[in-house]
């Protein structure tokens, strides 16, 4: 296990305000100061995929994790606090050139940034919250065996520090990065649960840590709400904002908190038949499946009565119906077309003409 001993020096130059400063709070001169950081980390040759360094701020994180990893005896990867990112390119070329729209895409779902209509922004528009998404998927699909993710969470609310660790753990013990090894360093221990890493060191008391952590739970409140509560998602919805006047509304909440939205309505021209209409979850919380434990509730009070199908374009969710035993794919269509029938007379610019659709049909599971 290799020991990393890093010493830090900077000079120090003399003026009027440093000997003021010296003299108002006792401090001694020197024509340099030093600092010695030490830690013994893990090798690049040992089992793991996923480590975190913390610590306080000053304590030498960013320091110790620069010399490991990039310019040490394991001087493999790369050192990652933040990206330049084009600002007259959306998020998608963003990305190396290399990689196909399959892989970017797939990997900004993985890290819970699942919304289409975002990734053709620049990134310099994005909320916090999804900049902190963006750079976790461009630093996964950064060619190197190993990253070092530095300040890591340090510029996003906890709610999204929390979410956004435990997608990326999800990703990549999925095996669905280009680096194998993944390290972040961070002053906040309150992530650790989420992040789940094989090990952790602590800057502060100097100790090493092995084994995962048990990532807490998320327990859903899924219940019937009013159409009003609509107005909480819309603009989430990564197609439409509107919202059927006769469509039956589901919400869920996690902590008292509302995190994500379902509604249904009658399959025209089917009897006892429903489909799904929409599907939100807040930004903040997804990446962990909320989506698809609210879809599968919603769809298992419906079946009570009614036969329940939904049909959509967004490639995430296809692959995670295709996956859930709950649900059988009807028919997928490459290339869809407009309404056809009454539904074409209404004149209303509906349908899904040029995507490809899935269809799916939910099946009870005993």
């Amino acid at each position: 296990m290799p020991r990393i001993d890093v010493v830090v020096q900077a000079p120090i130059h003399d003026s009027f305000r440093v000997r003021q400063v010296a003299g108002l709070f006792d401090v001694p001169l020197q024509s340099k100061s030093e600092l010695r950081f030490e830690a013994e980390l893990p090798g690049l040759d040992e089992d793991w995929t996923l480590g975190a360094i913390v610590g306080p701020s000053g304590s030498g994180k960013s320091t110790i994790a620069r010399q490991a990893f990039t310019q040490g005896d394991l001087c493999h990867g790369s050192l990652i606090n933040g990206f330049d990112w084009p600002k007259d390119k959306a998020v998608v070329d963003g990305f190396d050139d290399d990689l196909d729209g399959k892989q970017i895409t797939g990997t900004l779902n993985a890290v819970g940034f699942s919304s289409p209509p975002a990734w053709i922004k620049p990134w310099q528009v994005l909320s916090n919250g999804e900049k902190f998404r963006c750079d976790l998927a461009r630093a996964l699909l950064t060619d190197q065996p190993v990253i070092a993710f530095d300040e890591f969470t340090s510029v996003v609310d906890r709610q999204v520090a929390r979410f956004g660790s435990a997608a990326v753990a999800k990703a990549l013990r999925s095996g669905r990065s280009r680096c194998k090894q993944f390290v972040a360093v961070t002053c906040h221990y309150d992530i650790l649960p989420w992040l789940s890493p094989d090990w952790w060191f602590d800057m502060a008391t100097g100790k090493l840590a092995r084994g995962c952590l048990q990532r807490p739970s998320i327990r859903l409140e899924i219940r019937a709400c009013k159409r009003s509560v609509w107005r909480l998602f819309k603009r989430y919805h990564y197609l439409s904002s509107n919202l059927n006047p006769v469509a039956r509304c589901y919400i869920a909440t996690w902590n008292d908190q509302p995190v994500g939205f379902c509604s249904t309505i009658h399959l025209y021209g089917h009897k006892k038949r429903r489909i799904i209409h929409r599907l939100v979850v807040l930004p903040d919380y997804q990446g962990l499946g909320v989506g698809t434990a609210l879809l599968d509730e919603t769809a298992r009070i419906e079946a009570v009565d009614d036969k329940i199908s939904i049909v959509t374009s967004h490639p995430a969710l296809v692959r995670s119906l295709a996956r859930n035993p709950r649900w059988r794919c009807g028919r997928v269509v490459r290339c869809g077309k407009p309404h056809e029938g009454h539904l074409r007379k209404t004149g209303k610019k509906i349908g899904s003409m040029g995507r490809m659709t899935a269809s799916f049909v939910y099946r009870e599971v005993a």
